[in-house]
C-alpha cells in the first residue's frame, strides 16, 4: 500500500527542538520566521503545515521544554523527603539547566515572556499560565510538607510559593546576565533562610 500524500522531508522532533532553542534565545517576538525556518531547516509552508502557526509552534516548543529540559527539576521537587529540601533541590537543578554552556542561558518560559509577546495576548496568557503552574507546584509541595509536619502549619503557603517562584524567575534572569553557579547557589541559600521552620 502506498503512502498518502507527500512524505514529510524533515524530522519533526529535530525541527521542534531547534525552534525551542530559537524561542529560548530570542523570546517569542524576537524569534522571527526567518530565524525559525533557518534554524529548523525548513521553508515557511512546511512550518505552517506541520505546526499550524508561529504561536502553535511556540506552544509545542514550551511543552517540549517542560517535558525534557524542565523534567529533572520537577522530579527533584517531588522526590525529596521534605518540602524545603525539594524546593532547594528544584532550584539547584534549574541552576544546572540555566548555566549549561551547551544550551541557551536561563529559562525559556521566563525569558520568552521577558523578551516580549506583549503584542499577542494569547501568547502572553499562555506564558503566564505556565508560570502560574510552577507556583502551583511549589504550593502543592509546601502543602504536603504541612501534612507531613516538616513545614509549620502557621506558615503562609501562598506567600512562600510566590517567593520561591520569584526566586526561580530571578535566577533565570541572573543566569542570562552571566552570574556564576556559585553566585546563584548563594541566592538560593539566602532565600531558604526566609522559610519558616518549627524553631522560627
Amino acid at each position: 500500500m502506498g503512502h498518502r500524500g507527500r512524505p514529510r522531508g524533515f524530522d519533526r522532533d529535530v525541527a521542534l527542538r531547534k525552534a525551542m532553542e530559537v524561542f529560548w534565545t530570542h523570546g517569542y517576538d524576537g524569534a522571527s520566521m526567518t530565524r525559525l525556518t533557518a534554524a529548523m531547516g525548513i521553508a515557511s509552508p512546511s512550518l505552517y503545515s506541520c505546526f499550524g502557526s508561529k504561536e502553535g509552534l511556540f506552544r509545542q516548543a514550551v511543552e517540549l521544554y517542560g517535558s525534557t529540559v524542565g523534567a529533572p527539576a520537577q522530579r527533584a521537587l517531588e522526590e525529596a523527603p521534605t518540602a524545603y529540601e525539594g524546593i532547594r533541590a528544584m532550584l539547584r537543578a534549574n541552576i544546572v539547566t540555566f548555566t549549561d554552556p551547551d544550551q541557551p542561558p536561563g529559562c525559556m518560559v521566563v525569558l520568552a515572556a521577558a523578551a516580549g509577546s506583549a503584542r499577542n495576548e494569547e501568547v502572553s496568557a499562555f506564558v503566564t499560565e505556565r508560570r502560574q503552574a510552577v507556583r502551583e507546584l511549589f504550593l502543592q509541595r509546601l502543602s504536603r510538607g504541612v501534612a507531613a509536619g516538616d513545614v509549620p502549619a502557621t506558615a503562609n503557603l501562598d506567600a512562600l510559593a510566590a517567593l520561591f517562584t520569584t526566586v526561580l524567575h530571578g535566577l533565570a534572569i541572573q543566569a542570562r546576565d552571566g552570574s556564576s553557579r556559585e553566585e546563584l547557589h548563594a541566592i538560593i541559600e539566602s532565600a531558604m533562610l526566609s522559610a519558616p521552620t518549627a524553631d522560627r
